[in-house]
């Protein structure tokens, strides 16, 4: 097996030059997992940017993965701007309480202040110290919660769609203001000398429809990628589950880098946009990461390379979406091992069945 012989920042920019490199990128999203790592519980975490640092920069030299992505839950936003999230002992948070039950309420509510209120203040520490301790080998970036999403969390889901059908205009209100705050924690998150990384799970066309997206999710999410591509930096969006039919809407907010979760078809995003943005996927988090075996996840990275490695725009190697909490070190080692394996330039043999 090859070692690597760059560090990621150095792959990374190999790979966009179209210079010689020693593998393809790839990125287990390791989110949580990596409490593992340190043996601690995942609610150590709450209010503690320097566990969060020491753990994600500990993941990161365990496995040698290409970018150290800060998250612990999608409520961080929300959870500044009044709504209540619950932190079980050893498990990833969840939406207890939205902040406000109706429309008539959207008025009371205020962008969260990334460096008092909430969580906001913890991640962003752990950007800092991070990126202060291998920001020079690796890319550091910190999650950031789409507009439409946060909007769900601050009304609850079953509000925000009726209001959609019903008050069109209080959904843009409520997109507004947590738009307000996103542009706020995404300024914050450069000031650390991090990038954003976006994800707006409720975009999914398996909760809303394409016009929906066009309509709620992709203007708010182009004022931040348009925001953050100002001060120099690219952007990689992730939406959640199956998003075939918003991929040109997708990549119509101007992001660098679309993450597709393993409910889509690489083959298919490389055919449809590939030309426009690079890719990023997209082997199961759950089915192969958590409960497979390392000779299965070495298969699915395989597909992934042979979908979609000669997409024009480039290919990263990553799961579909976060890891669980438990995936086995054993089988994140496999997927680096897999595209170290298989190298660069891709041998077509290696890619075979074994």
């Amino acid at each position: 097996m090859r070692r690597d012989t760059l560090t990621p920042l150095q792959r990374l920019s190999a790979y966009q030059q179209g210079e010689p490199l020693d593998r393809l990128p790839c990125v287990p999203i390791v989110g949580n997992t990596a409490a593992r790592v340190l043996g601690v519980k995942v609610s150590a975490f709450r209010g503690n940017g320097r566990l969060m640092a020491d753990a994600q920069v500990a993941a990161y030299r365990r496995f040698g993965y290409d970018v150290i992505r800060i998250f612990t839950d999608l409520y961080t936003q929300a959870e500044a701007m009044g709504a209540r999230v619950h932190n079980p002992d050893d498990e990833t948070a969840y939406l207890a309480e939205p902040a406000i039950h109706a429309a008539d309420e959207i008025a009371k509510l205020r962008p969260g202040d990334p460096r008092r209120d909430g969580n906001l203040p913890a991640h962003l520490e752990a950007m800092t110290r991070a990126f202060e301790t291998v920001g020079a080998e690796v890319p550091v970036t910190g999650a950031l919660t789409g507009p439409f999403t946060t909007a769900s969390f601050l009304i609850g889901t079953e509000n925000l769609v009726r209001l959609m059908l019903r008050n069109p205009a209080a959904v843009h209100r409520l997109c507004e203001v947590a738009c307000q705050g996103a542009l706020a924690y995404a300024d914050a998150i450069l000031e650390t000398g991090c990038a954003p990384s976006l994800t707006d799970a409720m975009c999914s066309t398996t909760v809303i429809s394409p016009r929906q997206f066009q309509e709620f999710g992709q203007p708010y999410l182009k004022r931040l990628v348009d925001f953050i591509h100002g001060r120099g930096r690219a952007v990689t969006l992730h939406i959640c589950g199956k998003t075939a039919p918003i991929w040109e809407a997708m990549a119509d907010t101007g992001a660098d880098c679309l993450s597709i979760d393993n409910a889509a078809d690489l083959a298919a995003a490389k055919l449809r946009v590939g030309a426009r943005v690079r890719l990023m996927g997209n082997v199961p988090p759950s089915e192969i990461m958590l409960q497979g075996t390392p000779a299965q996840i070495r298969q699915a990275v395989r597909t992934c390379v042979r979908q979609a490695a000669d997409n024009p725009k480039g290919l990263i190697v990553a799961s579909g979406c976060s890891l669980p909490v438990e995936t086995p070190f054993a089988n994140i080692d496999a997927m680096l091992d897999a595209v170290r394996e298989i190298g660069w330039p891709i041998d077509p043999a290696s890619l075979e069945e074994p």
